[in-house]
């Protein structure tokens, strides 16, 4: 059976776990053609697989296992509600499921458990299928699913190869960093781990370590301890690791509480952070700890990174240059368009191959170097009811400047100006806040002040829906928790409001 051609069949150690003996890349190796024969020659292939399952291993075997063959694998993010895994179940008619709980695949409909080589255990549905959608063709090798900024999933397609030509182009430009070890602090069914961290790792010759996420301080998509996470990275030495913005923060105010940061990171060679905008401060702040940390962004449409940051190529407030092997440009309304690496279409929907361009909806600028400016999203603008067009995240921006503000949400369509709703840093007061609001618009145009605002009674997460598992905003479900208290502030306005 056939065996992806770049997994290094080596007696190198490529893949740890903590909880298993390290695997050698002929350990890998022979584990992936184990479970591709199996699936292969079951009595009925299946073409769909799901995997739900903690980072291990074997998680990393049964992904690779799907390479090659006519079978896509559609990896089940454990901090999906139940509701959101049974909608992706009955979507892509998933026939057999790996998974480490019989309770939960029972739960999802698959009953009968069948043996297989994997450390995993395998279960087939009980019933029919009756896929509400298919992939629309054999090539495809992974449904990934995104939440989105909606509670209802949506599945994007993608090729081996799509993922692999990220992944080289990331090689490509980390392999000078000497980079010999990375530990997965995120979920591998996040697109981003399993592309960046775990395919690009293993082409440049890295151990990768992917360790149940409890060890390294996640626990559900909202919950994250710091300090665990330090000892994680002092205890498995790391080179590279990749975080998202708000990891990034509870890092940097635990470093910075405690002492002998720089010998806690001292492994550090690379940290790549990405999944939502990044202020500027907090870069720095993280560099002057000795934390390497660098900017990215990227899209499941187009497998992952698109651009990034490094060493020698950096320019902080940007989200870096394009990777090779992509075009960018700006179209006329300023969204940012993508050519090179288009993904298959979304699950349930015809590809468009009309153009080559993919139009990601953030609106974007680029300069003379071809750094990458992110500021804001094509359909969050606003337009208040003076007539002016003002993108939320731009007030939202200079906002997350304040080290007293830990996240922002800005409102005001058709309304005579911006209001906001702040969630505040610990010890930050009201008298803060408004100090912090001030100089946001002391930055901002008139009729883009903003004019009121109120505090959050708790962060925005995923765990309470005001957020999803990467960090992006809920625009939609802040303004139903807060709605009430925002329109409140526009009835007991007095004061006059500038046009321009």
């Amino acid at each position: 059976m056939r065996v992806p051609s770049w997994i290094p069949d080596t007696s190198r150690v490529v893949l740890e776990d903590s909880r298993s003996a390290p695997w050698s890349g002929a350990d890998l190796v022979s584990q992936v053609r184990a479970i591709t024969c199996d699936l292969q020659e079951r009595k009925t292939p299946p073409r769909v697989v799901g995997l739900l399952a903690d980072n291990s291993l074997d998680w990393v075997a049964v992904d690779l296992a799907t390479h090659g063959t006519a079978i896509a694998l559609v990896p089940l993010p454990d901090f999906f509600t139940p509701s959101q895994l049974r909608h992706i179940v009955a979507l892509t008619g998933i026939e057999l499921l790996f998974c480490a709980d019989a309770q939960r695949a029972r739960a999802l409909g698959f009953e009968r458990q069948s043996p297989n080589p994997s450390g995993l255990l395998t279960f087939e549905r009980s019933d029919d299928i009756h896929p509400g959608s298919s992939p629309s063709s054999e090539a495809i090798q992974k449904i990934t699913f995104t939440s989105g900024t909606t509670g209802c999933p949506k599945g994007v397609c993608l090729t081996a190869d799509q993922q692999l030509a990220t992944a080289r182009a990331l090689a490509a430009e980390i392999a000078p960093l000497g980079i010999a070890r990375h530990l997965s602090l995120l979920p591998l069914p996040v697109l981003l781990e399993n592309v960046a961290g775990l395919y690009a790792g293993l082409l440049i010759g890295a151990t990768c370590i992917c360790p149940p996420l409890a060890t390294v301080g996640l626990a559900g998509a909202s919950r994250f301890d710091a300090e665990r996470c330090l000892r994680a990275i002092d205890d498995f030495a790391p080179d590279s690791v990749i975080l998202l913005p708000q990891m990034l923060q509870a890092l940097v105010s635990r470093l910075e509480r405690g002492a002998g940061a720089a010998q806690r990171i001292r492994s550090l060679k690379f940290v790549a952070v990405g999944g939502a905008r990044t202020p500027v401060w907090l870069i720095h702040r993280a560099r002057a700890l000795g934390m390497p940390v660098y900017e990215g962004y990227g899209l499941s449409e187009c497998a992952s990174v698109v651009t990034l940051n490094r060493p020698g190529a950096d320019k902080p407030g940007s989200v870096g240059r394009a990777l090779p092997g992509l075009q960018l440009r700006i179209a006329e309304d300023g969204e940012l368009q993508v050519a090179g690496r288009r993904f298959c279409g979304y699950l349930g929907s015809p590809r468009d191959t009309s153009d080559m361009w993919l139009s990601t909806g953030d609106i974007a600028t680029y300069d003379a170097d071809g750094f990458v400016s992110v500021t804001g999203r094509k359909k969050n603008i606003l337009i208040t009811s003076y007539g002016r067009n003002v993108s939320p995240e731009w007030p939202e921006h200079l906002l997350l400047e304040s080290r007293s503000i830990v996240q922002a949400t800005v409102f005001g369509e058709a309304r005579p100006h911006l209001v906001a709703v702040l969630v505040s840093a610990p010890g930050a007061n009201n008298d803060t806040l408004e100090r912090a609001v001030l100089e946001a618009n002391r930055q901002l145009p008139a009729y883009a002040h903003i004019r009121g605002w109120i505090r959050a009674s708790e962060p925005f997460t995923d765990g309470n829906a005001l957020a999803t598992a990467n960090g992006r905003i809920r625009r939609d479900a802040v303004w139903s928790r807060y709605g009430p208290q925002l329109n409140q502030l526009y009835m007991t306005e007095s004061h006059p409001h500038d046009l321009f």
